[in-house]
């Protein structure tokens, strides 16, 4: 079985859980959102299932999609050690916008 890790490398399959992270969904609404062939969609579905990365729920002739993001927390602890990275440059940013001036009234600054 594939490590969460080379699921993930698959764009498709970003793209895939982005889209059940706000709901869960039917195959042919993935495949409309996708762009993509059933059979494609379908396929990206069972290595995400195998995974443990998306959960099936079957009602009646349909089956529901939908993320299951226990396995994300192996990801969560290798990123880990790195987030100081983003985070103090992300800090840096902050401190810079705080110290400039604010845009002269009436004046839309954008």
């Amino acid at each position: 079985m594939a490590s969460t890790f080379e699921v993930l490398a698959e764009p498709r399959r970003r793209e895939i859980l982005d889209l059940l992270r706000a709901r869960e969904r039917q195959v042919g609404e993935l495949v409309d959102e996708l762009g993509l062939a059933q059979p494609t969609v379908s396929k990206h579905l069972r290595v995400l299932r195998e995974a443990g990365l998306v959960q099936v729920r079957r009602d009646a002739q349909r089956r529901w999609y939908r993320l299951h993001a226990a396995p994300l927390a192996e990801v969560a602890a290798w990123l880990a050690p790195y987030r100081w990275f983003w985070e103090s440059r992300l800090d840096a940013l902050e401190r810079r916008l705080d110290a400039m001036p604010d845009a002269p009234p009436g004046r839309d600054p954008g």
